[in-house]
C-alpha cells in the first residue's frame, strides 16, 4: 500500500480514460473485464474525468462497479474541461457554482453518494485557486467528497491551495521521459505532505515496449498530434525504449515493467496510474510491483534514459500553454 497524504491506496491505480476517449476505439466488454480484473488484483484506486467521453467513462465505471462493495474501491474524478457535441474542447470552468454542478452530475452517473478524491483537471486562469478549493472544502464538509486533489499545477499554486484546505494528492505526468516535477513541484508536494498520482508513466504507450513506427493513429487518437509521436521524434524515442528493453531482458522483465518499477522506486508517496484497456496489459503492469530495481539497475536506467532524453514535448504547444505546471 502507498500513502496519498493520509489516504491509503494500492501500489498502482487504474486510469480509465482510454476506455472511453482520446486513444481511439475501445472494446467495452474488455474494458469492463479489465476494471474487474484490476479490483481482483488488489487495485483500489480508479481514476476518471467527467469529460472522458462526455460522461461515458463514468457510466462505464458505474456499470463495472455495480456489484462491488463501495468500501472496496476509491474513485478519483477530474472536472472542469468542457466539450462540444462533436467532442471538441471549448474551455475550462472551475467557478464555485460550476464545481457544484459538475459534482452533481458525476455523483449521478457514478451511482454513488460520494467521491473519494475530486479535482479540477487544470487550473482555471479566470478563477483564483482559493475560490475553487474553497467551494470544494464546503463539499467535503457536506460529505459529497472525501478528499481534495489537484492536477497539473505548479508549486506556488499547490501552496496557495493547501493553505485553504489540505490537498491529498497532485495528479501530474511523471515518467522516465517526463521528469520536470523533480525541480520544484515534487519537493513542494513532499514538504506539504501531498502525494503524487503519476499519470503517463508509459508515456502514452511509447514506453510500453509494444509501439512501432509503422503503427498508424486514427483521427480520434490524440497521439497523432503529440510531438513525441511525430515522425521526426519517434525514431529517437523508440531507440530509448530498445535500450530499456535490454535492461529488462536481463531481469526477465518487459519494458513496461521496468518503466513502472522505476516510477514505483521514486517514493512511497507516488502512485503510478496505469491506463490499461485490456486484461493482458493490466497483468503486465501489475507484474511490475514485484520487480525490484537495485541501485545498479537504477544507475543503468539513468545512463540509457537520462532526464531530458525524450525528443519532443509531452503535449502540443497549445496544451502546454494551458499547464500551470509548466510555467
Amino acid at each position: 500500500m502507498r500513502s496519498l497524504n493520509s489516504l491509503q491506496v494500492s501500489d498502482l491505480g487504474l486510469g480509465a480514460m482510454g476506455m472511453s476517449d482520446l486513444y481511439g476505439p475501445a472494446d467495452e466488454a474488455e474494458s469492463l473485464a479489465t476494471i474487474h480484473a484490476a479490483l481482483d488484483a488488489g487495485i483500489t484506486l480508479i481514476d476518471t474525468g467527467d469529460f472522458y467521453g462526455m460522461g461515458h467513462n463514468e457510466l462505464l465505471i458505474a456499470n463495472a462497479l455495480r456489484e462491488r462493495p463501495r468500501e472496496d474501491y476509491l474513485l478519483s474524478v477530474k472536472f472542469g474541461a468542457m466539450r462540444d457535441p462533436g467532442g471538441g474542447w471549448v474551455g475550462f470552468d472551475a467557478r464555485p457554482a460550476a464545481v457544484r454542478n459538475f459534482l452533481a452530475y458525476s455523483l449521478r452517473r457514478l451511482g454513488t453518494d460520494h467521491i473519494d478524491i475530486y479535482r479540477p483537471a487544470r487550473l482555471d486562469p479566470a478563477v483564483p485557486i482559493e475560490e475553487t478549493v474553497g467551494a470544494m472544502a464546503e463539499l467535503v464538509k457536506a460529505g459529497y467528497i472525501r478528499h481534495i486533489g489537484l492536477s497539473e499545477v505548479g508549486a506556488e499554486t499547490l501552496r496557495r491551495a493547501h493553505a485553504v484546505h489540505p490537498i491529498t494528492d497532485l495528479q501530474i505526468e511523471y515518467s522516465l521521459l517526463s521528469r520536470g516535477i523533480e525541480d520544484d513541484i515534487l519537493p513542494t508536494a513532499r514538504e506539504l505532505g501531498i502525494g503524487i498520482t503519476a499519470y503517463g508513466v508509459l508515456s502514452r504507450g511509447l514506453l510500453s515496449g509494444h509501439w512501432s513506427k509503422e503503427r498508424t493513429l486514427g483521427a480520434t487518437d490524440f497521439r497523432a498530434r503529440s510531438p513525441r509521436f511525430n515522425a521526426e521524434n519517434l525514431d529517437h524515442n523508440l531507440a530509448l525504449v530498445e535500450a530499456l528493453r535490454e535492461i529488462g531482458q536481463a531481469k526477465g522483465a518487459t519494458v513496461a515493467q521496468v518503466a513502472i518499477a522505476w516510477a514505483l522506486s521514486r517514493g512511497t508517496d507516488i502512485v503510478p496510474l496505469i491506463g490499461a484497456r485490456r486484461r493482458d496489459r493490466l497483468a503486465e503492469a501489475v507484474g511490475a510491483i514485484d520487480l525490484q530495481l537495485s541501485a545498479d539497475d537504477l544507475a543503468a536506467i539513468e545512463q540509457v534514459v537520462p532526464r531530458g532524453a525524450a525528443a519532443g514535448d509531452r503535449y502540443d504547444s497549445h496544451q502546454m500553454a494551458m499547464l500551470d505546471s509548466e510555467r
